[in-house]
């Protein structure tokens, strides 16, 4: 067998092969004396026809199957013998298939880049470091409080966060449209869920009062009719009512299901959610800076193949996070092109990291995975037995068990600076939370 390659690019790889035509013929023979023991030809018994009678009616097909496989057994065999790892499925183009004659066809594909790792030992890591205070608590709790407002009367025109009921009439030139009446409708005035001009309409107003404004509806509004439009609407408020936070005691610590331990029982909790809040938040945090120092160290060649089924995935994730359940009209491709380039050379350096450093897991690293993705699930014990029945979920853990050991792997040959924050700064709370 002949092989010859030829290197196209970077990382694009063409290599011709020419399988003798002595093992074409052989190969074809012996499968044609195969097919004639259970060929069913007209005019005579089950596996009785003459091998030229069968040759005839059947040698095309026969052919093709042989021809078929020998190219894929040929092509692996290339591969071994020329020390190429080609990304995904080879392109093959036949070249000759006569009779008599050499097989020979052409194989195009990419091969993987030769990843030499650098700066994965003593790496320069900058971390936050932090502890969760009794004033961090104090403040969670008071967010959990201003998250369950009490609302009373507020005795005055309406001012952003208070909550409003209304009844309005709306028309565009006089004529009434669909949509545009309602009685009692009640919101919190500056959380957006109004359109501004309406909300402006009524900001200031007191219980009773009715007003008459004007409303802008955005070119993109959702109702066609309306777009770009400017609407008359009257608007009466019937009630004004300003939010109050609720009190610490035992009822308000039975909306977060705490029945026994008042707030005492509800600050260790919130306390314990804070520090396992944190813990994830730091782990992704130095998660981050690892595969950012060890992308910008180790800059690569990408195989073009791995980076479109990479756009894809993204492409796919957005639509599902955005609820569509139709993946025919996927989202431009241009934003997802640097993110999935950036996954792919990830993705190929953690495979080095793993390889060279020789790092393995055991089954405690795979059932810890599992307990931690079905820790937050209705029922635990039943997502574990999907997990385990499911061989794409198990792969997709161990892949993961593997990172999270290669990462671990880093940071504890890292030259770590520690460096001081807030539990507000590092879980990026705004100043109002």
């Amino acid at each position: 067998m002949s092989v010859t390659v030829q290197v196209t690019g970077i990382l694009e790889r063409r290599m011709e092969v020419a399988v003798p035509a002595e093992r074409v013929e052989k190969a074809f023979s012996l499968r044609l004396q195969t097919f004639s023991r259970t060929a069913r030809i007209k005019g005579f018994r089950p596996g009785k026809a003459p091998l030229d009678v069968v040759r005839r009616q059947h040698g095309g097909q026969v052919r093709e199957e042989v021809v078929s496989e020998l190219i894929g057994q040929s092509l692996n065999e290339s591969l071994r013998q020329e020390n190429l790892q080609p990304v995904g499925q080879p392109q093959v183009q036949p070249l000759a298939m006569g009779l008599g004659e050499d097989l020979r066809y052409l194989a195009v594909f990419e091969v993987y880049p030769t990843v030499s790792l650098q700066g994965h030992e003593g790496m320069e890591l900058s971390l936050p470091q932090i502890e969760v205070t009794t004033a961090d608590v104090d403040t969670m709790i008071e967010t959990l409080r201003k998250q369950r407002p009490d609302y009373a009367d507020a005795g005055r025109g309406a001012a952003d966060q208070d909550r409003i009921t209304v009844d309005f009439d709306g028309s565009l030139d006089g004529v009434p449209f669909d949509g545009g009446k309602a009685e009692g409708i009640t919101f919190i005035l500056g959380a957006g869920r109004m359109i501004p001009d309406f909300e402006a309409g009524v900001r200031g107003a007191a219980a009773g009062e009715t007003r008459t404004f004007d409303v802008n509806f955005p070119a993109d509004y959702g109702a066609p009719n309306l777009a770009g439009k400017t609407a008359q609407f009257t608007a009466t408020v019937q009630k004004v009512e300003a939010a109050q936070l609720p009190e610490l005691n035992d009822e308000f610590c039975k909306a977060f299901g705490i029945d026994e331990g008042g707030v005492e029982r509800l600050r260790t909790e919130v306390t314990d959610n804070m520090h396992r809040e944190l813990a994830q938040t730091l782990k992704q945090r130095r998660r981050t800076a690892i595969l950012d120092k060890l992308a910008e160290s180790n800059p690569l060649e990408l195989p073009q193949l791995l980076v479109e089924q990479a756009i894809r995935e993204l492409q796919i994730d957005m639509l599902r996070r955005m609820g569509a359940k139709d993946a025919k009209t996927l989202p431009p491709r241009d934003p997802f092109v640097e993110p999935a380039r950036k996954r792919v050379q990830i993705g190929l350096l953690m495979t080095e990291l793993v390889n060279s450093a020789r790092i393995q897991i055991d089954a405690a690293a795979i059932d810890a995975k599992i307990a931690e993705a079905v820790a937050q699930t209705p029922n635990p014990e039943e997502a574990e037995k999907q997990y385990r029945g499911s061989q794409q979920a198990m792969q997709q853990l161990q892949v993961a068990a593997l990172e999270e050991a290669a990462l671990e792997w880093v940071a504890v040959r890292a030259n770590i600076t520690p460096q001081p924050a807030t539990f507000r700064e590092v879980m990026n709370f705004g100043a109002e939370a």
